[in-house]
């Protein structure tokens, strides 16, 4: 499709968005790399070629075997170019493509020739070309031009060697340890960077040897060390061999010269100084305070790194040294409007851990403008932040816990949430004083709280402190509410704190009957349940009686066995006249076995899938595919199904299907089990009707040769697909096989077999499957992120539904996302209601949706999509799938 032709004074960046390698194929780039042996060379030409070719290879692109050996064979005959630019690509490339040893040497001679060329840029390159891709045995051969590189006048030269000497030490130590002498000479050189390669080198040849170590050490911090990066490792250097002396306050070794740097004209050999001053063991107050005031000069830097690398370190020592960085405080008060919200975050949490008790309420203010400005994750650490500060000063709490209350009742995500809900637990638990205002700061939070885990959390709580409090009445509103606004979950969690109520306060009980049975009639299995059994065990004749010890114990105590032996034990016990005992559960966990033997004749979930579990499930299946050799050149897998089922339960063969995604392929994966004894299957196929999917051509299938009895097989079979097409349809699946009987006896097989088919439930590729579901810590920081430069907004009607629910997790179904931050959630008797996905599309291209939903008194439903995407067309996609559904 033709482009529309873009102003270049427009306000988009389009070129931004332009990728030179957009649409390269390794196949095309193959024949293109011919150009090699042309008896003319085309320098350009040739090093466009070999920056394709790298461009796949870094891209995840594997080349077979024969591929790679008629790439490596072509670029050698490169060398004969001149070209300086030509040459190092030919370096690169052979670097990349990591020849074996046998064909290491067809550019052995042509690199040693470089290595002793009179053009630098030859021999730094071929010095590390060569120690990339030599085994030891050429290694010998090439040891003394290393030496000679290492004591080079020019620094390239003597920095590739070495560098190249760091990685060799990793294979062929024995080796890189006979040239100490060339590596200590050139530490003392004047090039910095060939200073700082030889110290790190020669610090790891000695590294297993502490004395060694300790009279380097020794010996450059005399002043030897120009190089600013040298100066930064010899203070690393020298901070470990002072936490390995083991010596405490006192007689510190290289204590002076550790403060000495602190004086430095670098920078960055300042600022190492002075993180390693902070991070020795035991530090005093005194040894302190010259990095504290160097740390506090950079606080007023003009470079943000500077500001940021220093009130980070100053963080940490406030955690154990927290009166050494109260000078700094007036100095971080300053930074809590920096613009880099890094920086302000960690200075308010800074001066929450350092200000005293008269500064609380100052700072507060301060904190109540600063937290909308800044992300989720930042924010949970100013709270930590505010609880450590509020246990610090019990007396403010009153302060503190309406702060965390507000911010409670702002937006946010469920991890900001969750973290202001464990503080204020934590605070009602260890401050007393605050008991009663937290639990009703809980209490008004869950009557508008939208994530079930958090409910349930509070509800638990408070079934253990309100019975507790003075006047435990006042929370039963609160709690009743959620049994009638609330889904089945949290209902479930309300009732058994009513039953709390009930069995800690008796004077309670009439109305906590009450309730309870009302709590009979509810449309959830589970909360009739538990009001029935908390009615039967409290005594539901409404007299106010004393709760048994007994029964307490038996509702709301500990359970003190593993959940996994008390359901294993209740599957195994059999009706009698004897009941069920519950001591009789073991309470050791048992180690479960790695693969579990299924029963003969019945159908296990996966079908020989690979194990569920994101990470390793897609490495399963694309290590699978890739060992397939007509699957090899598809491209990386984007996404893989989970199991969908194409035969019933307890029938004769067994199978399902697993769809996985590539750009231009859809490959099915039918796992097959054979469940009958007598039987063996042979030549296992598919055959696939895909008549009803028009922009799907089959082009491979791979059968199975023999399926024994209770053997998983796959067969597989492939389609491509147009590119950049979200295709869906129907496909009609057989299951075609030659079937041969097995003698019970012998287990042995019939030699003629008689060919039969076996109808399979059709299979649908719907738009979901090229959404893979990745969520985001904070969906409005993402989606301020994006831009508005690919949004799109419309509005749809979805027609009249059962509830506003069903409509919500249709379209979620239909789009195949993440909901973000528990907005999948719909609150009961809701009229609207706002939902947040998150995903990433066929290509990886990030996806956000925000859909906005309203019901009518009709149940007709009318939605608001509004998508934003790294690119345009994947958002009228987005748009395509809704309006077409």
């Amino acid at each position: 499709m033709a482009q529309p032709l873009v102003k270049k004074d427009d306000d988009r960046d389009d070129e931004a968005e332009y990728s030179p390698f957009l649409g390269i194929e390794k196949g095309a780039v193959l024949q293109e790399a011919r150009v090699f042996n042309d008896p003319q060379l085309d320098p350009r030409r040739c090093s466009q070629v070999i920056t394709k070719l790298l461009y796949l290879l870094n891209q995840g692109d594997s080349f077979t075997k024969v591929e790679a050996t008629e790439v490596f064979f072509s670029v050698t005959k490169l060398f004969q170019s001149k070209d300086l630019g030509l040459r190092r690509m030919v370096y690169l490339i052979i670097k990349e493509l990591s020849p074996s040893a046998d064909e290491v040497i067809i550019v052995t001679s042509s690199l040693m020739k470089d290595m002793n060329s009179k053009t630098d840029m030859y021999r730094a390159n071929a010095i590390r070309v060569l120690c990339r891709i030599t085994d030891g045995t050429l290694l010998t051969q090439i040891e003394r031009y290393l030496k000679q590189a290492i004591v080079d006048k020019n620094p390239v030269v003597a920095s590739a060697a070495l560098v190249s000497g760091i990685h060799l030490l990793q294979t062929n130590p024995e080796i890189v340890k006979r040239w100490s002498n060339e590596v200590q000479e050139a530490v003392q050189s004047r090039a910095a960077l060939v200073q700082f390669h030889a110290l790190a080198l020669l610090q790891q040849i000695r590294q297993n040897d502490r004395l060694a170590v300790s009279k380097l050490v020794t010996s450059l911090t005399r002043g030897t060390v120009r190089s600013p990066l040298a100066q930064c490792l010899l203070i690393r250097y020298t901070s470990q061999v002072i936490r390995e002396s083991n010596t405490q306050t006192g007689d510190r070794p290289f204590y002076d010269f550790l403060e000495s740097c602190l004086r430095h004209k670098a920078e960055m050999v300042i600022f190492e100084a002075a993180r390693a001053i902070t991070e020795l063991s035991g530090v005093t107050s005194r040894e302190l305070t010259p990095a504290i005031t160097v740390l506090q000069l950079f606080l007023s830097s003009s470079k943000p790194v500077l500001r940021f690398a220093a009130v980070r370190t100053l963080n940490k020592v406030a955690m154990t040294h927290p009166m050494a960085v109260t000078n700094c405080n007036i100095d971080m008060e300053s930074l809590i409007s920096d613009q880099n919200r890094s920086i302000a975050t960690l200075a308010i949490t800074t001066l929450l851990k350092t200000g005293n008790e008269s500064s609380v309420d100052r700072l507060m203010k301060q904190i109540t403008n600063f937290m909308s400005d800044i992300a989720d994750e930042f924010k949970i650490v100013v709270v930590e932040a505010i609880r450590s500060l509020c246990l610090k000063f019990p007396l403010k709490y009153r302060s503190l816990m309406n702060f965390l209350s507000n911010i409670l009742r702002e937006e946010g995500g469920f991890e900001y949430k969750k973290a202001i809900v464990d503080s204020i637990v934590i605070l009602i638990r260890d401050i007393p004083e605050a008991k009663e205002s937290g639990l009703l700061h809980l209490c008004e939070f869950i009557e508008d709280c939208e994530f079930t885990y958090l409910s349930t959390q509070i509800l638990h709580f408070l079934g253990i402190e309100g019975p507790k409090t003075t006047d435990p009445s006042k929370y039963i509103r609160y709690i009743y509410n959620r049994v009638h606004l609330e889904n089945a979950t949290v209902r479930a969690a309300a009732v058994s704190t009513l039953a709390k109520f009930g069995a800690m306060v008796d004077a309670l009980k009439p109305r906590i009957f009450v309730l309870l049975r009302r709590c009979i009639f509810d449309s959830d299995d589970e909360v009739r349940d538990r009001a029935t059994l908390y009615l039967n065990t409290l005594g539901g004749d409404g007299e106010v009686v004393e709760t048994d010890k007994d029964v307490k114990i038996f509702l709301f105590g500990d359970l003190d066995i593993p959940l996994v032996n008390l359901e294993t034990s209740l599957k195994n016990y059999e009706p009698s006249e004897e009941s069920f005992d519950i001591d009789s559960v073991p309470k050791e966990v048992k180690s479960q076995p790695l693969v579990e033997k299924k029963a003969p004749g019945k159908k296990p979930a996966g079908l020989g899938a690979p194990p569920a579990g994101p990470p390793s499930t897609v490495d399963a299946y694309e290590r699978l595919l890739s060992s397939i050799p007509e699957f090899s050149n598809f491209g990386k897998l984007f996404k893989s199904s989970s199991p969908v089922e194409l035969t019933e339960a307890e029938t004769e063969y067994a199978v399902n299907v697993v769809k996985h995604i590539f750009d231009r392929h859809v490959v099915f994966q039918y796992n097959c089990i054979n469940t009958i004894p007598e039987q063996l299957l042979e030549n296992v196929s598919v055959i696939v009707d895909a008549s009803e999917a028009e922009d799907f051509a089959e082009v491979t299938s791979k059968p199975v040769r023999s399926l024994p009895y209770d053997t998983p097989g796959q067969t597989f079979v492939a389609f491509e697909k147009p590119d950049g097409i979200t295709a869906v349809g129907k496909f009609s699946n057989t299951l075609r096989f030659i079937v041969k009987e097995v003698d019970p006896s012998t287990g042995e097989a019939e030699e003629d077999g008689v060919e039969d088919e076996y109808q399979l439930e059709d299979l649908e590729v719907v738009a979901a499957d090229y959404m893979m579901k990745v969520g985001v810590s904070n969906f409005r920081n993402a989606w301020e992120s994006m831009g508005e430069d690919f949004e799109r907004v419309d509005e749809y009607g979805l027609g009249p539904r059962e509830s506003l629910a069903e409509a919500v997790s249709a379209v979620i179904n239909l789009l195949g996302m993440q909901p973000c931050e528990g907005t999948e959630a719909v609150a009961t008797n809701s009229r609207s209601h706002t939902c947040l996905l998150s995903g990433v599309f066929l290509g990886n291209v990030r996806v956000l949706v925000r859909l906005q939903f309203g019901i009518e008194g009709s149940r007709d439903v009318a939605m608001k999509l509004a998508v934003r995407s790294e690119d345009e067309a994947v958002g009228d996609a987005i748009h395509d799938i809704v309006s077409c559904s």
